[in-house]
């Protein structure tokens, strides 16, 4: 499958172009972590999948090394996923707690793991036990004192709802809501999205979080920080299993990682992108890979289609839109 049976629009494909230059060489001089660190903190009892899809889509994409923080009985299963992830039973939920096991007890092991760490993704599998939330909360003040990237989703993305503060007017965070979570976001901040045209909606909730990233997800992924909105436009699968989402943030992880690597000039380039833009093209890349996943895997699945399945597809996805030549329209 080539780049060529992608469909885009010229837009599209003009950004891909940009976003190819964040893409690191394969490099004999780079060493074990340089090409990504990163966290998927999540995994409750009953949620242990999604944690590993956005975990492994990390890996699959590029990420030198996907770590997993989650809670004791979910590591337990999700150690039995993949030997390639790194699993850390850190988290804990309030009826396995012991007395002793505070938020902030809980929240500081985690903290302490933030300096071996590129980017952190909050939400899946997490939950809405409180615990789980209150020391997400905390690790999420600790990752903006470190001005460390961070992706919020599914549960995660009630801590934006309900506690803005964490993330109102940080810049290195994204917001990644379905049709649902999108609509929680927006009432939570007394938004009306009716008759707003294509990606404006996007754009007056970025504003409204003081110019956070957000990724409205949809038949087409709006990219907006409030000040420039990208469309994502490639085509995508009909079946929409629960999990596909989990392929997006990991994927996201990954370029974030990249986008750090780029800016500390890890290899020779042109240096023409600047922090922000760099930003938005890592949401574009992410948001790129999982569509592409998403079509490559519904053409051979169709209804039976489920989340792994986008997995399998992430490396095929990436070359198709990276590494081959500029597809035709």
């Amino acid at each position: 499958m080539s780049a060529e049976n992608t469909k885009m629009s010229q837009a599209t494909r003009d950004i891909l172009m940009k976003v190819r230059k964040m893409v690191p060489p394969m490099l004999e001089k780079f060493h074990k972590g340089q090409m990504g660190r990163i966290a998927v903190i999540g995994g409750s009892e009953d949620y242990t999948g999604a944690p590993y899809f956005s975990a492994m889509a990390s890996a699959r994409l590029g990420a030198d090394m996907s770590h997993v923080i989650c809670e004791p009985q979910a590591a337990q299963v999700i150690k039995t996923y993949s030997p390639n992830l790194m699993v850390h039973p850190l988290m804990r939920q309030t009826t396995h707690a012991s007395s002793g096991e505070s938020s902030d007890a809980i929240a500081k092991t985690v903290i302490d793991m933030l300096p071996r760490l590129h980017v952190l993704v909050i939400g899946p599998g997490l939950g809405r036990d409180q615990l789980m939330q209150d020391t997400c909360a905390k690790v999420i003040e600790a990752a903006k004192k470190n001005k460390m990237p961070f992706v919020l989703d599914a549960d995660g993305l009630n801590l934006a709802q309900t506690r803005p503060e964490l993330v109102q007017g940080y810049k290195e965070c994204i917001l990644t809501p379905n049709v649902v979570e999108f609509g929680r976001l927006c009432k939570s901040k007394g938004i009306d999205t009716s008759g707003l045209d294509d990606g404006k909606a996007a754009e007056k909730l970025s504003n409204a979080f003081g110019g956070v990233t957000i990724i409205q997800k949809g038949a087409k992924d709006y990219i907006s920080n409030g000040d420039k909105t990208l469309v994502s436009d490639i085509e995508g699968g009909l079946k929409r299993s629960g999990g596909q989402g989990d392929t997006l943030t990991g994927s996201l992880g990954t370029f974030l990682c990249w986008r750090k690597a780029y800016l500390d000039k890890l290899w020779d380039h042109e240096g023409d992108l600047d922090s922000a833009e760099l930003l938005a093209l890592a949401a574009f890349g992410g948001s790129s890979v999982t569509r592409e996943c998403s079509r490559l895997a519904f053409a051979k699945k169709g209804r039976s289609l489920q989340a792994s399945d986008l997995t399998e597809e992430v490396f095929i996805a990436f070359t198709n839109l990276f590494e081959s030549p500029a597809p035709k329209l």
